[in-house]
């Protein structure tokens, strides 16, 4: 038995000095020696080199082959599986696998806030404190997991709340599902998984795009329709529970009529409600108008399911009743 571990690169991987900052060098056989008692571990750890990007480059289809190749791992005996990548994108490709990931045993995303060049890097903890989730018995059957920061957080609804601090994720509307105290991992709550999506065609999923337009102030309605167009569906992270300008409710509705268009919260936290508000643009309004209710969702990972969704074939009501089981 063993823990797998797949290095994407990312902060967690970088050292040395370039001109104009760090770059990624570290392979994952470097990586994990430079941990303090990993190497100890009562599951040994098989690391398998993915590939170094930064995690803005990273795509759903690599995404998707990581999870097919983790999968095949535990299929092949594997206790659990760790993915290091960078975080800016890490909440995003920890809930798409979690819509696909069949497997009881833990698949666990972590990552790094400080690179290895600086005092007090982050790094060695978070694989430490990942590798000893993905092989704890007690996080079995939770789905896919971030583990950071001796945290450990759903993908459902963990966030990336700070652009610097060694403490940057956090699940808002959840909380953490348990700790890592003194190498011993802690869960204190089970939340029941959700319904997985059926299997997305690649090719199928590299042509479906969705857009996202965020609610500002005095919005720009005319950027609306050029946003969405040749756009198969549209999320709009909404003002407070759920509302936009007076201006944009008609365009919303005249959108929804020929696409999916999911409403969000651009708050980070708490739900769009839907029966409380009723003027123009207010959430019961949009919703009367034919938009999706993306419930406790936050606009990004609302983005990864519609657009999952779409790939797959789901219609109106089947995109309907997933966000309303998701969110």
């Amino acid at each position: 038995m063993s823990v797998v571990l797949f290095t994407l690169g990312g902060t967690i991987a970088m050292a040395g000095a370039a001109p104009g900052g760090v770059v990624t060098r570290l392979t994952g056989a470097e990586l994990t020696a430079a941990v303090p008692g990993l190497a100890d571990l009562a599951e040994p750890l098989d690391v398998r080199d993915v590939r170094a990007v930064p995690s803005a480059d990273l795509t759903y289809r690599q995404i998707l082959d990581l999870v097919d190749a983790a999968g095949a791992a535990v299929a092949a005996g594997a206790t659990g599986v760790v993915v290091t990548q960078g975080t800016d994108t890490l909440e995003e490709s920890a809930f798409l696998a979690d819509l696909v990931w069949p497997h009881q045993a833990p698949l666990v995303f972590t990552g790094a806030m400080r690179n290895p060049t600086l005092a007090g890097p982050d790094g060695p903890a978070n694989l430490l404190a990942a590798a000893r989730v993905a092989a704890a018995p007690a996080a079995r059957d939770l789905g896919v997991l971030v583990a950071i920061n001796d945290e450990i957080h759903a993908a459902r609804f963990v966030r990336k709340t700070h652009s610097t601090s060694t403490a940057a994720f956090a699940s808002p509307n959840a909380g953490p599902l348990g700790h890592v105290i003194e190498g011993e991992v802690r869960l204190l709550t089970r939340p029941p998984r959700v319904p997985l999506l059926p299997p997305v065609d690649p090719d199928r999923l590299a042509a479906t795009r969705v857009a996202l337009h965020t609610a500002t102030l005095d919005d720009d309605v005319d950027l609306l329709d050029a946003l969405a167009r040749d756009r198969q569906g549209l999320v709009v992270g909404g003002f407070g529970v759920g509302h936009v300008r007076p201006a944009l409710a008609p365009v919303l509705g005249a959108l929804a009529e020929r696409m999916p268009v999911v409403l969000t919260s651009r708050t980070g936290a708490g739900a769009v409600l839907r029966h409380t508000y009723g003027a123009v643009g207010s959430e019961a309004d949009l919703q009367r108008r034919g938009l999706v209710n993306g419930g406790l969702l936050d606009p990004y990972k609302a983005l990864v399911l519609l657009r999952l969704l779409l790939a797959t074939g789901a219609d109106r009501a089947e995109i309907a009743a997933a966000f309303a089981r998701h969110g």
